[in-house]
């Protein structure tokens, strides 16, 4: 049974830790969907086994960053290009993060990853041609004169016109509704991380979901540039973190997602 209470065995007390570390979006929705989990996750830092559908994202998303980085560099940057690119890749991340495979599986998931990125290639609304302005960019905002943790994000995409294009993979056919609810707090942090890194706003936002549906199909969400009242949703949401990890706040938010959490059998053996 795992007892969560304020002692910790740690030199270094994790509550401070965590603090002083910069704050990213993800960090914030996962401590905000579910507490606990986010304690699995950052403070007894337990590490689970790479999924299949993880590692097929893994693959795809660092393909979206070799054809960006490609056509930054004014290299080939079709399908032809890319493929041994992939192949390489495959191989080396699963050396560093294994993925229990059943038989003939991992063919199946391969071709899987490989159809989403020619799909994209093909389909993908950025000309070839046109230079980014960045690519996989790591950006940070000091946020101390509101008392808060320094916020770190990292962009995939920003496009020649300043529009930042983030990639993700989906194994159903998004609701644009939805997405942009539910991704707008990243967003926002993206769009906070752009002002502070060129002193100029941002043209707008496109999510690139890649649907690993039979035929893979691409759908581009569209949202404007933030607004000052998102701007202030998100700090009250950094408030919030640190107000709740300062008290070390775990507590779970049981739900529909948890059929598909990691870290199902620990929250089973938790004693409040």
């Amino acid at each position: 049974m795992i007892a969560i209470h304020p002692e910790h065995t740690s030199a270094v007390d994790p509550v401070e830790r965590i603090l002083a570390e910069p704050v990213s979006a993800s960090r914030l929705n996962l401590f905000h969907s579910c507490r606990l989990k986010f304690y699995f996750r950052y403070v007894l830092k337990i590490t689970k086994p790479t999924s299949q559908a993880l590692h097929v994202g893994k693959t795809v998303h660092a393909m979206l960053q070799e054809w960006s980085k490609r056509r930054w560099m004014g290299k080939p940057a079709n399908s032809e290009s890319l493929l041994s690119h992939f192949d390489e890749h495959w191989q080396l991340s699963l050396r560093d993060e294994p993925v229990a495979f059943e038989e003939g599986e991992e063919h199946a998931e391969k071709n899987k990853a490989w159809a989403l990125v020619e799909m994209y290639l093909r389909e993908t609304p950025i000309p070839v041609d046109e230079k980014p302005m960045g690519v996989e960019v790591s950006v940070d905002a000091d946020l101390s004169e509101h008392g808060l943790p320094r916020l770190r994000g990292i962009i995939d995409l920003v496009r020649a016109n300043g529009e930042i294009v983030d990639f993700k993979t989906s194994a159903t056919t998004p609701n644009s509704e939805q997405v942009l609810h539910r991704n707008e707090l990243q967003l926002t942090a993206y769009g906070l991380l752009y002002r502070e890194a060129t002193g100029e706003r941002e043209s707008g936002f496109e999510l690139h979901h890649l649907v690993k549906a039979k035929v893979p199909k691409l759908v581009v969400t569209r949202h404007p540039s933030i607004t000052d009242k998102q701007q202030k949703k998100l700090v009250g949401s950094i408030e919030s973190f640190v107000d709740g990890v300062q008290r070390e706040d775990w507590v779970p938010s049981p739900g529909l997602q948890c059929a598909a959490c990691e870290f199902f059998s620990e929250c089973k053996g938790v004693a409040l």
